[in-house]
C-alpha cells in the first residue's frame, strides 16, 4: 500500500499550513479564544473557500467527496496550528448523515453556511456511547426528544445537532438506539455553553419535550448503533491525525527553545540529555504517525472487526506518544512551560484534550484486546 500523498494533496496541506501560519498565528489565536464568541467567523469563512468544508461532502451534495486521507490531511495541519474552530464537530456530524443514507443539508455544509455538533455523550456514560437515557418517543407521527447530552463539541456554535437517543431496549443495549437530525432552533432545546480547558468550545445540551418530525429520523428506527459505531471509529482516526500535527507543533517549539535558551554560556541543546530526549519524542511521533496512517486508511474498511482494532490500537499508540511528547515538551522548557504565554503549555492541554475525547487509552485498550465477533462465535 502507497501512503504516500499525491501532488494535489500535498498542495491541499500546504495551503493550510501557510493559512495558519500567516492568518491563525499563536497570538491571533489567543485573542480568539479570549473572544466572547471563542471561535472566528472570517476563520470558517476561510476554510470554507479553501475548500475544506466540502472535502467531506459527496460530489452529488456539492462536495469534493474526500477521502479519510484528504480529511487525515486536513486534521493534521488544523492541528499543527491548533486550530480552535467548529471544523471536526462538522465533519463527524457531516459523516453522520453519509452513513445514514445522505441528506440535502450537506449542500449547505459544503458551502460552510451551516456548522453541525453531535451531541452523544451522556453524564453517567463515561467512553460508552451506547449507554443511553435520552429518549425519543413516538406521538402522533412525530418524535418527542427528552434527555441531556454533555460536553458537545462546540454544541453552542452549531446550527444542527446530530443527536443519539433511544427509541427502544434498556439504557445500555446496543439495540433500539436511534440518531436525530436537530436544528439548535428547536423550541425545547437549550445551551449552556463554556470554554474547555485546552480553549476549544464545548456545550451541555438539554431537551425538555423536543418535538421532532418523522423526517428528522435517520436511517432505520432503532438501528443507529452500528453507524454510531463505526462515525465514531471515523472520528478517533481524524482525533489522531490532529494529534499528530499538535505533536509536530510541540516538537518544533522545543527544538527551538533548546537552540535558543543558554545556561552556562551555551545552548542547552549542545546538552547530550536534552539532545536523546528530542531524539525519543521524534521517535514517538513517527511510530503515531504511522499507526495512524493505516487507522486512516483502515476506517472505511467493511470489515467492523478489522476497523475497532486498528482504530483503537492507533489510539491507543497516539494517546501513549501524545503524553510522552506533552510531557517532555513542557519539562525541556521549564517552568515557562505551564504558562499561557507559550505555544508548549497549549500543545500539552490539547494532546490531553484529544486522549479523552471520543475514548481514552485505557477505554481502547480494553477495546482492542476484547475477543472479535468472529472468535466468539468459535
Amino acid at each position: 500500500m502507497d501512503f504516500r500523498f499525491t501532488q494535489e494533496q500535498q498542495q491541499f496541506a500546504d495551503s493550510l499550513r501557510r493559512w495558519t501560519e500567516k492568518d491563525y498565528s499563536f497570538e491571533h489565536r489567543k485573542k480568539i479564544i479570549q473572544s466572547e464568541a471563542g471561535v472566528s467567523a472570517a476563520a470558517w469563512t476561510t476554510l470554507a473557500e479553501l475548500g475544506a468544508t466540502a472535502l467531506a461532502v459527496p460530489e452529488e451534495q456539492g462536495g469534493l467527496n474526500g477521502s479519510a486521507i484528504d480529511m487525515m490531511i486536513v486534521m493534521k495541519e488544523l492541528g499543527r496550528g491548533l486550530v480552535v474552530e467548529p471544523f471536526f464537530a462538522t465533519v463527524l456530524g457531516a459523516e453522520f448523515l453519509k452513513q445514514s443514507g445522505g441528506h440535502g443539508i450537506l449542500e449547505q455544509v459544503a458551502a460552510g453556511n451551516v456548522k453541525l455538533a453531535c451531541a452523544l455523550n451522556e453524564r453517567e456514560s463515561g467512553h460508552d456511547l451506547f449507554d443511553i437515557a435520552t429518549s425519543a418517543e413516538a406521538s402522533g407521527g412525530d418524535y418527542v426528544l427528552n434527555g441531556e447530552k454533555t460536553v458537545v463539541l462546540h454544541g453552542a456554535q452549531a446550527d444542527v445537532l446530530i443527536v443519539s437517543a433511544r427509541t427502544g431496549g434498556g439504557q445500555r443495549d446496543q439495540d433500539g438506539i436511534s440518531l436525530f437530525i436537530v436544528p439548535a432552533s428547536m423550541a425545547g432545546l437549550t445551551r449552556c455553553d463554556y470554554r474547555t480547558f485546552d480553549g476549544q468550545r464545548a456545550a451541555d445540551i438539554t431537551f425538555s419535550n423536543v418535538r421532532l418530525p418523522a423526517a428528522a429520523l435517520l436511517g432505520q428506527l432503532g438501528e443507529g448503533w452500528n453507524v454510531l459505531d463505526a462515525v465514531a471509529d471515523y472520528g478517533v482516526a481524524l482525533l489522531c491525525a490532529e494529534a499528530i500535527g499538535v505533536m509536530e507543533a510541540a516538537n518544533a517549539a522545543t527544538l527551538e527553545y533548546l537552540k535558543t535558551r543558554e545556561q552556562f554560556g551555551v545552548p542547552i541543546g549542545t546538552f547530550q540529555v536534552l539532545q536523546h530526549r528530542m531524539a525519543d519524542m521524534y521517535m514517538q511521533l513517527e511510530q503515531a504517525r504511522a499507526i495512524t496512517t493505516l487507522a486512516v486508511a483502515t476506517v472505511s474498511s467493511p470489515d467492523a472487526d478489522e476497523r475497532r482494532r486498528t482504530v483503537s490500537a492507533a489510539k491507543v499508540r497516539v494517546g501513549q506518544a501524545a503524553k510522552f511528547i506533552g510531557q517532555q515538551t513542557v519539562q525541556m522548557h521549564g517552568g515557562m512551560g505551564m504558562t499561557d504565554e507559550l505555544q508548549a503549555a497549549h500543545c500539552f492541554k490539547r494532546l490531553t484534550a484529544i486522549e479523552l475525547t471520543l475514548g481514552d487509552t485505557d477505554h481502547h485498550l480494553a477495546r482492542f484486546i476484547a475477543r472479535p465477533a468472529f472468535m466468539q462465535a468459535a
